[in-house]
């Protein structure tokens, strides 16, 4: 009896807990979902213009080289003249001195901080986290940096947000340090697709599933042509033993 009643209230317990701490993201039906899934190319080049007069202020890329960029379509004119807005610290030179130069297309995204303490100093003591992977590191993945960029509302009558703190209805907790960073207009499209708040949310985090797996398309090729090579294989093995076995009372 006493094990049965220990054992219904650890149930109990975990059952609560887990329900107080679950958030239901809502799902968005992004393009590279499916079997057939690919990446929306003009989405994801849109949301690197977000992330670098948005995000990368804060935010570092590194695992993410310039470089890469031509998998989303950008020429190689078009790629270097992206590198070439950034300045890095290259060296020694001849004389045992570093030195600065004008970014490459074999260079990594530039960081904004020199080291992770300038990161949290200027960042009220909270270190922004790097994005190269943060849609696999996430749980929920691109469905919560999307809603999460949209989170920002007004908190409920009565509870208190943290100084230096805002409030995000899909963030642990409610309270995140970072302001909202997007907003309706906050970037100006060159194609001229509607730059209000959801598009530019939706366009960011496509480019951020994009540097986070960006074999995703070539996986689910191989992935086709290995169903199908088995498809084929166990068709000739199946008329084979039919041949082969046809005779046989």
């Amino acid at each position: 009896m006493k094990k049965a009643l220990l054992l219904f209230f650890l149930f109990f317990s975990f059952h609560s807990y887990g329900a107080g701490e679950k958030i239901d993201i809502p799902k968005y039906d992004w393009s590279w979902k499916g079997f057939f899934g690919t990446y929306d190319r003009a989405s994801a080049q849109r949301g690197l213009k977000v992330y670098r007069e948005v995000c990368a202020g804060c935010h570092s890329m590194n695992y993410l080289s310039y470089r890469n960029l031509g998998d989303l379509g950008f020429s190689e004119d078009h790629i270097k003249a992206i590198a070439a807005e950034y300045l890095i610290s290259d060296g020694p030179n001849d004389e045992g001195e570093m030195f600065e130069r004008v970014a490459r297309p074999a260079d990594r995204f530039v960081n904004p901080y020199a080291n992770d303490n300038e990161a949290r100093a200027n960042n009220n003591g909270a270190y922004p986290p790097d994005l190269s992977v943060i849609t696999k590191a996430r749980k929920y993945g691109a469905d919560y940096i999307y809603n999460l960029l949209l989170g920002y509302v007004e908190p409920p009558k009565g509870m208190e947000v943290g100084n230096g703190m805002y409030y995000n209805k899909w963030m642990a907790g409610n309270q995140i340090a970072m302001p909202a960073p997007i907003a309706d207009g906050s970037v100006d499209y060159d194609d001229g697709t509607d730059n209000n708040a959801q598009q530019l949310s939706e366009d960011v985090t496509t480019f951020l599933k994009w540097a986070a797996e960006p074999e995703l398309e070539e996986r689910k090729n191989l992935g086709i042509k290995v169903i199908l090579f088995f498809i084929i294989l166990g068709t000739i093995v199946y008329l084979a033993k039919i041949r082969l076995w046809r005779d046989v009372t």
